[in-house]
């Protein structure tokens, strides 16, 4: 394999590194269309495509996504009525930032010892969040029992703590929740936002958050708005269930990509 260059490399010829950069950009806007169309899918779109193109250290796309998904929440909270249901949210925020500590510590472990592994958790994890999106099913008429929502979010903050991509288990417990969609929403951001948090929190405290990610992410934000900007003043005419199944179809070529290399 080739040495890495570009944002998160000590060395490269200047147009490499403009170039690779620009690549970032587009991943950004990719993930962040895909976002404001799911709901869910920047994490895993930014840092699975950016793992599968080598263009930055898996570990620094993932601080990449948490501090731009950190942003978009407290500009959300910002700008929208915010009523959380705490019997909602308390056994997953528990369960969840357990596992976020867990996660922290699997990707310092693996970081350090076993960069191919942690591309191949990657890209499995991808797999999986993908085929288990598309079964989505029909909303419960009780919710689930405590296992199941305990799983998910033990589930979600290993995802979030290794990568920041807590979105997928926690996407498919809550909607099939009898929950009205604004709750969902607002539950999914309560605890991306308190996770994320935690996450940077234990990134930096483990002395593991590069200049050059909070510089791609500083440069990358007016495009997050911007592709924000225009999915709200044009979205794309195409029904929910197509959406989906074509953003499922982007992670399964990323996560494929990741595990073929």
């Amino acid at each position: 394999m080739p040495p890495q260059q570009g944002p998160g490399a000590p060395h490269g010829r200047p147009e490499m590194v403009v170039w690779e950069y620009a690549q970032l950009f587009v991943v950004v806007a990719l993930a962040s269309m895909c976002q404001n169309l799911t709901g869910f899918a920047f994490g895993l779109i930014f840092v699975g495509v950016a793992g599968a193109l080598q263009l930055m250290p898996i570990a620094d796309a993932a601080n990449v996504a948490c501090l731009l998904s950190l942003v978009n929440g407290a500009v959300y909270l910002r700008s929208h009525p915010f009523e959380p249901r705490w019997d909602v949210l308390q056994p997953l925020a528990i369960t969840s930032l357990l596992g976020t500590l867990l996660g922290l510590a699997l990707l310092h472990w693996l970081s350090g010892s076993a960069l191919g592994v942690l591309r191949m958790i990657l890209g499995v994890a991808i797999v999986l969040c993908a085929v288990v999106l598309l079964l989505q099913k029909a909303q419960r008429t009780a919710p689930s029992p405590w296992p199941s929502t305990w799983l998910a979010g033990g589930l979600a903050g290993v995802l979030g703590g290794l990568f920041s991509t807590s979105g997928p288990p926690l996407v498919y417990h809550l909607y099939r929740q009898p929950l009205s969609p604004l709750v969902v929403r607002q539950s999914l951001l309560a605890l991306f936002l308190m996770g994320n948090v935690l996450r940077l929190g234990g990134v930096i405290a483990m002395g593991e958050l590069a200049w050059s990610s909070v510089l791609v992410s500083a440069v990358a934000l007016p495009v997050v708005a911007a592709v924000t900007w225009l999915v709200a003043r044009h979205p794309p005419p195409l029904p929910q269930r197509a959406l989906q199944w074509l953003v499922c179809a982007l992670l399964m070529l990323a996560g494929v990509s990741l595990l073929w290399a």
